[in-house]
Formats: C-alpha cells, structure tokens, sequence
C-alpha cells in the first residue's frame, strides 16, 4: 500500500472514530478524565508555570495568545504522563471493541 493510501485510510479511521467517540458522549467522559488525572498529577501548575516564564521572557507586550499556544502546546503534549495516556488509549480500545 503507498504512503499515500495508507495516510489517507489513517485519516478515515481517526474521523470514523472520532464520531464514535462523539456521538456516543464518551469523549467528553475521556476529555473530564483526562483533565482530572492531569491537575491531579500537577501538570496543569507545571504547565501554567511554563507560561508564565515564556511570558516573562517575551514580555507581555511582545507575545500573542496565538504565540504563546504555539510555544507551549509541544511542551504540553511532551509533558503527559505515559501512563495517562496509556489508560485512556485503553478505554479508547475498550469503547470501540463494545461499539
């Protein structure tokens, strides 16, 4: 299969699933999940202590929101616990293995 096909299968799946998720309710149930084990593990301190030395760096005159989104997204996504992300790739499986 070319690179091609097999990004465009990738992107079905991923919306096919997403609509699942969506239309079920269970991804608002993963998205409140996910932010409670996050602020419980201290992530979301850690990451708005993150902002607060970009913006100090840049000056608050000198960065947009949109560039402050820019700057810390990667850090976020870096930051999340393996096992957090784990359980809720489990719970994705579980989801659409009764689906």
């Amino acid at each position: 299969m070319a690179a091609m096909d097999r990004n465009v299968l990738d992107a079905q799946v991923r919306a096919s699933v997403n609509q699942k998720l969506e239309e079920s309710g269970e991804k608002e149930k993963l998205k409140e999940l996910l932010r409670k084990k996050l602020i419980e593990r201290g992530w979301r301190d850690e990451l708005k202590d993150f902002c607060k030395e970009v913006i100090k760096s840049k000056g608050l005159e000198q960065i947009s929101v949109e560039d402050l989104v820019a700057e810390i997204t990667p850090r976020g996504r870096a930051t999340i616990p393996d096992d957090i992300k784990a359980e809720l790739l489990e719970r994705i499986r579980k989801f659409l293995a009764t689906a």
